[in-house]
């Protein structure tokens, strides 16, 4: 029996998303879990499977159209058998009418003369972006013949291809204007700002601190990475997920979520990791890190936080987070608190683990210290359990053999 592909809801505040394109086309056969289209969210661009094998009978919106959660977007079935044709009606008028209004007349990428830039967000997609960046490419010199004139990677190579490289170099002419500059805010920060001002208003936040001996951890990590490529190093923070997970199952109110006056303890302990991205940060998740090993922990945080930097997730890489931990370490950053990242109860900011000078024993020497704070919604924990929570992880953290039995 032929299903219908509806647009998935990727994120508990998400209400719609843009359909950039179709990676299978109809006709194609598609197997379940095939990646099916990509959908830009508030948070990145997400490839999004598909949950039925077959054919691909009919696709229902076209690229660039804004589509809401649950609406149809593609019918996959046999090739045989007969689909409703409503269904394909309902949903392809608007995006149709919006693609329509929206596409660029010309279909060659073009340079603009060199213009002051106008005031507002530049289109792109991205991996337009980092490319752009990475050849000092102005992206209000470009017109894109993407959805909606998106600017898209084949827009970037082009003009790279065409144009001498110095006209994209920085304007070695350009002066200094005292003048305010305004400068539109992308869907991710305005996701951010939306959220961040919701939690910092609505959750009442408490915040306790911790600070870490961090010498066997920092010698096991040496260990371990003499006998690992380059490519699989264990970083500080893979220790952290890892230890954070073992202790979170010894307090189920930290790993839980509070919604309608009821506490939800998650049975699963997903850790949320904060990656700095462009213009924001994206949380990619290392599922079950209670119950994976450290080193697949640490691949599959980087194999998630490449693709966040790339602008290309695929949606469990970045929903179902039950808790979360925000690291500063690598910016020499001694100590921060972080704001909540709603529905979860807690997160924990971490700072860099550094050698200072330490008091044991009636004398000085110079150890490994790493300090962090746990922020935590009242409603759910209060101090006391917090405390205890820290302490539970001071366990692992400073025996960490016990986060590879």
């Amino acid at each position: 029996m032929a299903e219908t592909i509806t647009m998935p809801k990727l994120g508990f505040d998400m209400q719609e998303g843009t359909l950039v394109r179709w990676v299978r086309n109809e006709g194609e056969d598609i197997s379940k879990g095939d990646v099916l289209a990509e959908i830009e969210t508030d948070k990145a661009t997400v490839e999004v499977e598909s949950s039925a094998s077959g054919v691909v009978r009919k696709l229902l919106v076209d690229p660039g159209a804004v589509v809401p959660i649950g609406a149809p977007i593609a019918i996959v079935g046999r090739a045989d058998e007969k689909i409703e044709e409503t269904k394909a009606v309902s949903a392809q008028p608007a995006a149709k009418k919006e693609v329509a209004s929206q596409t660029p007349t010309k279909a060659v990428p073009s340079i603009q003369p060199a213009v002051t830039p106008s005031v507002g967000r530049v289109k792109a997609s991205p991996l337009a972006k980092k490319l752009a960046r990475d050849s000092k490419v102005d992206l209000s010199r470009i017109q894109g013949t993407g959805p909606a004139g998106r600017i898209v990677r084949k827009d970037i190579e082009a003009a790279l291809s065409s144009v001498q490289p110095a006209a994209y170099g920085p304007r070695s002419t350009a002066i200094v204007s005292p003048e305010d500059e305004v400068i539109g805010s992308t869907k991710l920060r305005q996701a951010i700002a939306r959220r961040m001002a919701e939690s910092k208003t609505t959750v009442p936040h408490f915040y306790v601190s911790h600070e870490y001996r961090m010498d066997a951890a920092m010698s096991l990590r040496k260990q371990l990475n003499e006998y690992l490529p380059d490519n699989e190093k264990l970083s500080v923070n893979d220790f952290v997920v890892k230890a954070v997970a073992l202790a979170l199952r010894e307090f189920p109110n930290l790993n839980a979520s509070y919604a309608d006056d009821q506490v939800i303890r998650h049975g699963a302990i997903n850790v949320g990791v904060a990656v700095a991205v462009e213009n924001g940060l994206l949380t990619v998740v290392s599922r079950n890190a209670d119950q994976e090993p450290l080193r697949q922990i640490s691949n599959d945080v980087k194999r998630m936080a490449a693709g966040a930097r790339e602008g290309k997730v695929k949606p469990d890489d970045i929903e179902g987070s039950t808790f979360s931990i925000s690291n500063l370490g690598m910016y020499d950053v001694e100590n921060f608190i972080a704001i909540i990242n709603p529905p979860e109860t807690a997160i924990l900011a971490v700072g860099s683990a550094k050698e200072v000078p330490v008091a044991e024993n009636g004398e000085i020497k110079i150890g490994w210290r790493m300090k962090a704070t746990i922020s935590v919604d009242h409603r759910v924990s209060d101090g006391a359990e917090a405390a205890r929570f820290m302490q539970a992880l001071a366990t692992y953290l400073e025996e960490p053999l016990r986060l590879l039995v």
